[in-house]
């Protein structure tokens, strides 16, 4: 069985010569529920936009759902992962939420029965079916994480990637999207400096600093270790 991610010496800087990524070897098995945790400039959202081919690493490799990174792969592996940025407002743009989680499966040429039934079931996903003809533009944070997400489900992915889903919201909407998560049955990886969301959710974690996975493990075993999280600028939960 392939693994739905695997990511070996892969190395990134950005054009300014910063080096973000410095040989980030991470591995993800199909079904498993992983958080990235470390400090600001760890290099995590980074390494979560070489997931779906935003970014290209300059030396390393990047394979997805037993797809490698190349370009004629791309259509394929962005299909595959449903990646969900840090800010919902850089993810929908439509007029109304239906049009927002319809984009997706509208560009895979999927005809409009079929469109419906997936931005349905997307939404039903997400508890959001009541808001199919809400402009998304005038929903909550939350509201609109949840839309988010739906808007990469609604394209069947075999990968969720999410980058600080709990980032801005209030207790409520942050407890209704760990419930959420909890219920989604697929692969997860996701980026947070939520603690306690981690220590909840993910049976698997890695910790990244300095472009590096500096440690990967068993949530439980990985947060109770004071001196290694202190010494990569985390907090116990």
């Amino acid at each position: 069985m392939h693994h739905t991610i695997e990511v070996k010496a892969l190395k990134f800087a950005y054009p300014d010569g910063r080096q973000a990524l410095c040989g980030v070897n991470l591995m993800v098995e199909p079904g498993r529920k992983m958080a990235l945790v470390g400090p600001n400039g760890a290099g995590k959202s980074t390494l979560l936009l070489h997931l779906n081919g935003i970014f290209k690493g300059q030396e390393g490799s990047v394979e997805v759902a037993g797809l490698s990174m190349d370009n004629g792969n791309l259509g394929q592996i962005r299909a595959a992962v449903g990646l969900v940025f840090q800010n919902p407002d850089d993810q929908l743009f439509s007029p109304t939420v239906f049009d927002d989680v319809a984009f997706g499966p509208l560009h895979m040429g999927l005809d409009e029965h079929e469109v419906h039934h997936r931005v349905e079931s997307a939404l039903k996903a997400v508890q959001m079916e009541s808001y199919i003809n809400r402009v998304s533009h005038h929903l909550s944070i939350g509201e609109k994480k949840r839309i988010a997400i739906a808007t990469v489900l609604s394209m069947s992915p075999e990968i969720l990637v999410l980058d600080e889903p709990t980032a801005g919201l209030d207790p409520r909407a942050r407890r209704n999207l760990i419930n959420l998560l909890r219920d989604l049955d697929m692969t997860m990886l996701v980026s947070s400096h939520d603690m306690a969301l981690v220590a909840e959710l993910f049976p698997l974690v890695a910790i990244m600093d300095g472009g590096q996975i500096v440690a990967e493990g068993e949530t439980a075993v990985l947060l109770a270790d004071k001196g290694l999280l202190e010494r990569h600028g985390l907090e116990m939960p």
